[in-house]
């Protein structure tokens, strides 16, 4: 039980850094789940990308605006792997983590 409460509060923290990683990117936190599966799924085709391939496919994607850098990228694998990324997974909200952790932001903005 504490091995899975330690787990979860890993998830958390991983979620935490990596949303405001994207957002000191100037990402808007509406957009970030969206980029999140594209990197997902970008990372699923090849798992031992560099950041430099998984810019350019997100720029293929249309992600233009965003610049990943190897740490953010390092990051996003790491809460992939937490999460137990499943390629047989295809629901829209597949990070509720992500979800979750933005509409806190948004409710503590408003």
């Amino acid at each position: 039980m504490v091995s899975e409460k330690r787990e979860v509060n890993n998830l958390s923290q991983l979620t935490q850094i990596l949303v405001e990683r994207l957002e000191k990117k100037e990402m808007e936190p509406g957009l970030i789940p969206g980029f999140i599966r594209d990197l997902a799924n970008t990372v699923l085709v090849n798992p031992h990308i560099s950041h430099f391939q998984a810019n350019k496919q997100l720029h293929f994607l249309g992600w233009d605006d965003v610049e990943l850098d190897y740490h953010t990228l390092q990051l996003a694998i790491a809460y992939f792997e937490a999460e137990g990324l499943d390629t047989s997974q295809s629901k829209p909200d597949r990070f509720p983590e992500i979800t979750s952790r933005l509409h806190k932001s948004s409710a503590k903005v408003n």
